[in-house]
């Protein structure tokens, strides 16, 4: 079963058919949007600031989603797909955004639309990774333009999570 726990007069608050995994955790000022899924141990902690969440997100296995105490809240646009085990920090994540596994994306970053971040990734705080583009390397730097098969993959690993929630239910 996952965890929904209110702290400091905040309550979670999730839109229509959301599937979250057993231990999953969702806690605070969290708003999130409809057709998301939260996979096994994945953690969306609003506890210092606000984190909204877009439509058709998946937060896949893993994953850590937090902010920074009054400075730093998280924003996730829709049909975002952030992989198993990334750190997404603080920052603005745009529509369509592929994010990969083991990536790390720090405080008041922006990564624009369309756009890759390549597994193992770290994202350094205040980096605008450019809509349309792939991200990669520690630090990360853009390598290329995202292609037209890229940008399929994106949208369709955004399509299938709520397929695989389906699954569980």
């Amino acid at each position: 079963m996952a965890i929904i726990k209110s702290v400091r007069g905040f309550t979670p608050k999730l839109g229509q058919n959301c599937f979250l995994a057993d231990g999953a955790v969702i806690v605070g000022e969290v708003i999130m949007g409809d057709n998301c899924t939260v996979w096994f141990n994945a953690v969306v902690r609003g506890d210092v600031h606000s984190i909204t969440i877009g439509n058709n997100t998946n937060i896949q296995d893993g994953a850590v989603l937090h902010c920074t105490y009054q400075r730093a809240k998280l924003v996730i646009g829709n049909n975002v797909s952030i992989a198993h085990n990334a750190v997404v920090h603080g920052c603005t994540v745009e529509d369509n955004v592929l994010i990969g596994m083991g990536a790390i994306i720090m405080d008041d970053a922006v990564i624009g639309t369309n756009s890759v971040i390549a597994a193992g990734a770290v994202v350094l705080p205040g980096t605008r990774v450019e809509p349309g583009s792939v991200y990669a390397g520690v630090p990360a730097k853009r390598v290329k333009d995202i292609s037209d098969d890229m940008l399929e993959a994106i949208r369709r690993t955004a399509r299938n999570y709520p397929m695989y929630a389906e699954w569980f239910k």
